[in-house]
């Protein structure tokens, strides 16, 4: 059987230390895991920072992922071991730099907003392409949401942020503001056509339509929210809304740009009760270009110029045509990139 080739896929949400934890029991639900978590980042120096993530990065571009946003909160230092390991694996790297203003370990936090964006501006000042991360409204007052969202409008820069991925997150976002998470970063700044909200596993009506409103995306990251048991997310509501949506490995408990897809699919036809809820090169597309848009660029230099060749490993009638679907990711693998000329074009 003949392979097939695909441009390289964007892996737009990671937390590439959350791969260690991948086969332990980690709790008996997201904040037990989170508390594992937690106990995993705080020993971390920059030395296992940069060793692990080559390993991690490593397998993502043996997956098919030639481009990779590190959403990444462990300091300052362990930030520049993540650009020097995404270098040495060889995946084009877009450091997302997490603001952090309460909870959490205190290596994740910054004294102030200002502080914050001096970390961010030390690391842009290496050539590093960045964007700001508000990790949460949990992890961000409300007066940080403003600032950041404020200076990523200015910088032209894009901002990712957490968002209803877990109901009690919601519950307190609602005690503390009277808004649920998406209303509060819509009145704070923080949504525009530079944004990405990551998870939305939660979101209503209500918070879509903000997205929709202010041509924000959404990342979704099927494997990962299978494991924490978040949830669901509301794929076919965003899609009817014309939300672009990418996809993320997160934690990293499987790193298969395919699988993603096809769970993304899965979720779709479970909460419908309908097949095929998307077109192939609708699925593609979340698994190629949505995520880049939101870095800054239709696509970074690796992921124009690198293929990924995939094996289709299930037999097919000799006379059929070859059409890729997410709903068959799991029958292909990813057999090597391949350079290739000319910029790509997207969807």
């Amino acid at each position: 059987m003949e392979p097939f080739t695909l441009p390289g896929f964007v892996n737009a949400h990671s937390h590439a230390f959350q791969r260690a934890l991948r086969g332990r029991t980690e709790g008996a639900d997201f904040w037990g895991w989170r508390e594992s978590m937690l106990d995993l980042a705080e020993g971390l120096s920059p030395e296992q920072v940069r060793s692990g993530y080559v390993q991690v990065y490593r397998e993502m571009l043996a997956a098919g992922y030639t481009a990779v946003g590190e959403f990444h909160y462990l300091g300052l230092p362990e930030a520049h071991a993540a650009v020097e390991a995404a270098a040495e694996a060889r995946i084009e790297l877009v450091l997302l730099l997490a603001a952090y203003g309460r909870g959490g370990l205190e290596r994740f936090r910054q004294e102030s907003p200002a502080a914050y964006l001096e970390q961010l501006e030390a690391v842009r000042a290496t050539g590093v392409r960045v964007g700001l991360a508000p990790h949460s409204v949990r992890a961000c007052p409300r007066d940080w949401l403003e600032e950041v969202g404020r200076y990523a409008a200015a910088e032209s820069l894009p901002l990712h942020v957490h968002a209803d991925e877990q109901p009690r997150e919601i519950e307190e976002c609602l005690a503390e503001h009277g808004l649920r998470p998406i209303e509060l970063l819509a009145e704070t700044g923080c949504l525009g056509r530079h944004s990405t909200v990551v998870h939305a596993t939660h979101a209503n009506a209500r918070e879509l339509d903000l997205l929709a409103e202010a041509g924000a995306r959404v990342c979704v990251c099927p494997t990962t929210e299978a494991n924490l048991g978040d949830g669901f997310c509301p794929v076919e509501e965003i899609r009817e809304r014309g939300i672009g949506i990418c996809i993320g490995s997160d934690s990293n408990v499987r790193i298969d740009p395919l699988e993603e897809l096809r769970e993304l699919e899965g979720i779709a036809r479970r909460r419908t009760g309908k097949r095929t809820c998307s077109p192939s090169r609708r699925s593609s597309a979340a698994g190629r270009t949505k995520g880049p848009r939101r870095w800054g660029s239709t696509a970074g230099p690796r992921s124009q110029s690198t293929s990924t060749i995939l094996h289709w490993r299930g037999s097919r009638r000799a006379t059929s045509t070859p059409r890729w679907s997410s709903a068959a990711a799991r029958r292909c693998s990813v057999k090597s990139l391949a350079a290739r000329s000319g910029p790509r074009k997207d969807p």
